[in-house]
This record gives C-alpha cells, structure tokens and sequence, in this order.
C-alpha cells in the first residue's frame, strides 16, 4: 500500500459520498489522526490516517506553497 502525501489545505475526494451527498472534503490537520471538513455541509470531523488513505480516490485540489 502506497503512503500518501496529505497537506493541509488539500482537498480530496472519498470513494464513498458524506449524507449530505457530497464527496468532496478539505483537511484541517494532519498526522496520525486527520482532521476534515465536508465541501458541502461544512461538518469536520476527525478521522484514523489509515482509514483516510484507504477511503481515499484522489486529491482533488491542493494549496501551492510559497
């Protein structure tokens, strides 16, 4: 399984929607456990690092550094 690279700020897409149908969420913190935020309702939750990279399709949009 190959380690991905999340930053704060990046925007990723889930293999299965929020509820609210959206699929879409930014992430707040990283490290062992994440911290992320739906694109369409707003709720943040916080969530394992493995359970993240596995629930993961693919990094949508990501800030560029300075």
């Amino acid at each position: 399984m190959e380690i991905i690279k999340f930053k704060i700020g990046d925007v990723v897409e889930l293999k299965k929607p929020h509820p609210c149908g959206t699929k879409q969420f930014k992430i707040l913190r990283v490290g062992s456990e994440m911290r992320i935020v739906c694109q369409g309702c707003g709720r943040d939750m916080n969530i394992d690092r493995i359970k993240l990279e596995k629930a993961t399709k693919k990094i949508v949009a990501s800030e560029k550094e300075d």
